[in-house]
């Protein structure tokens, strides 16, 4: 399968939210209880696309078979250089490296934006996340323990972190998407 990835659009979010909807209605690993709106989504890209990459995988026929974004680590001041990212394909498309090809574009738009760290949640158990994440470097920094009440059960959730500038340095300003693409190979 011939596998492209692509800066998402505005265009893409329909198809980006229908994979979501999937893990959200059918598994723990997202956790949202009911199906998301659009409009929710629309407005989350509208906010953070320029500043937080959202990336698209397109199979041969142009359609859109996994995302992977980033978004605020959270909202004080002094985690403005660490980003929260997440990665999810179509369930017959896992541990074929889509994921880890999503990854790696992100990773290096990251890098060159200037964020420092990459934090993602995992909930546990989730082998096959866990080794995506862990072969792009990850390593389990947390458990939260019975933290997501879902299918009439609690869940643990992990967090797993990478420095993706790995300096003491003090950091730069975070560049937009828009002003590193090019230098990342979009």
């Amino acid at each position: 399968m011939t596998t492209k990835i692509h800066l998402a659009t505005r265009a893409d979010l329909p198809a980006i939210l229908a994979i979501s909807n999937h893990y959200a209605l059918t598994t723990s690993a997202n956790f949202a209880v009911e199906p998301e709106p659009l409009e929710q989504w629309q407005r989350d890209f509208d906010a953070m696309h320029e500043r937080y990459p959202w990336l698209v995988a397109i199979d041969s026929k142009m359609n859109v078979i996994g995302f992977a974004k980033a978004s605020p680590w959270k909202g004080r001041c002094a985690y403005a250089h660490s980003a929260e990212i997440t990665v999810y394909l179509q369930p017959e498309l896992r541990s074929r490296g889509i994921g880890r090809a999503l990854y790696d574009r992100l990773f290096a738009i990251l890098r060159a934006q200037g964020y420092r760290t990459a934090l993602a949640g995992i909930t546990l158990p989730n082998d096959v996340s866990v080794r995506l994440h862990e072969a792009m470097g990850m390593k389990r920094v947390a458990l939260l323990e019975r933290v997501g009440w879902k299918f009439d059960r609690w869940h643990d959730v992990g967090y797993w972190q990478v420095q993706l500038i790995d300096d003491d340095a003090p950091p730069a300003s975070i560049e937009l998407v828009q002003d590193v693409i090019a230098e990342c190979g979009f």
